[in-house]
């Protein structure tokens, strides 16, 4: 039989200490109010900030902020509250030196800058333009609760995301509809494969690559992670899956091959979905693969489907 869980006694306002109340107050309206980080983040980053303090070498004070920035008179005395905002979630540091408040970058908002010396060209806040703005995504969450109440047949299955039941597609069927939209995700999503192939490269390249002959970099997007480890490890023989429209675009871009111009960097691409099969590979590559409405796909914990083959049959490491 059965055991039934103990009931838990809630305890009513009255029994609750004061300070707790108090803090509860917060914690929900620090909550409901989260998006002002996120937009406080994007401000920073479409006024220029970190490039701004970049310039300046790598430290600015708000008067430099004020005249690098260009920002009319009337807007002035309102900046020093958003680095303020900003110093406290950690983008930028802020203390006292001579007596003037001055601001340095710290590696979040390095990752903020343009300029490939300093971050690699992994710079991010293109991601943070795109990801901020009111978007098709943003919609679709903004419709969850309908989700969860709307009826299984009519949703298109328990499995469909709110993005389908917003748009009648998917994220990846939307993408392949609208060419701008495609282009811009896979040109996001580059600048965050440069660094991560930094970081991983530099921390367990040799180990995992060193004795691989080849690699398949799962939703690669144009294959800038694979032409990383490519460079890194030229004997390493590298692929990229992705859907059939991203291969298209990045074929129509390269003049057909999908390799580099000077083709001195070879990549091949697959054209597949990676719920139905995966190419064999000593080294299969899954990052943010799961992106989107491709995790409704996976089973229970995450993982692929049992429905999905690899190769044929072999086992492989699994870097994700």
């Amino acid at each position: 039989m059965a055991a039934h869980p103990k009931q838990q006694v809630v305890p009513s306002r009255a029994a609750i200490p004061s300070e707790e109340l108090i803090q509860a107050q917060a914690e929900i309206w620090c909550l409901s109010s989260a998006y002002v980080k996120s937009m406080a983040l994007r401000c920073a980053v479409k006024l220029g900030i970190p490039d701004a303090i970049h310039r300046s070498g790598g430290a600015a004070t708000l008067p430099g902020l004020l005249a690098a920035l260009s920002i009319p008179e009337a807007r002035q005395p309102h900046l020093s509250r958003l680095m303020r905002l900003l110093a406290t979630l950690g983008i930028f540091t802020e203390a006292k030196e001579g007596g003037v408040v001055c601001y340095r970058l710290t590696p979040a908002s390095l990752l903020l800058v343009h300029d490939a010396g300093a971050n690699g060209g992994a710079c991010l806040s293109e991601y943070v333009a795109s990801a901020t703005a009111l978007s098709d995504s943003l919609m679709a969450y903004l419709r969850l609760d309908e989700w969860f109440r709307s009826d299984v047949s009519a949703s298109g299955g328990g499995g469909s995301p709110a993005f389908v039941m917003a748009y009648g597609m998917d994220y990846w069927a939307a993408a392949g509809r609208d060419a701008e939209r495609s282009a811009s995700f896979h040109e996001l999503m580059g600048s965050d494969s440069r660094l991560v192939a930094q970081v991983v490269l530099r921390e367990c390249g040799g180990e995992v690559f060193g004795g691989a002959a080849a690699m398949v970099d799962v939703g690669g997007g144009d294959g800038t992670m694979a032409r990383a480890v490519k460079t890194a490890f030229p004997h390493v023989r590298c692929s990229v899956l992705e859907l059939p429209h991203v291969v298209e675009g990045v074929r129509a871009a390269t003049g057909g091959g999908g390799d580099d111009d000077d083709g001195a960097v070879e990549v091949e691409f697959v054209a597949g979905d990676m719920m139905d099969h995966i190419p064999a590979a000593d080294v299969v590559l899954l990052k943010c693969s799961q992106f989107g409405s491709g995790a409704s796909r996976c089973d229970s914990d995450g993982t692929l489907p049992k429905t999905a083959s690899y190769g044929s049959g072999e086992s492989s490491p699994i870097l994700s």
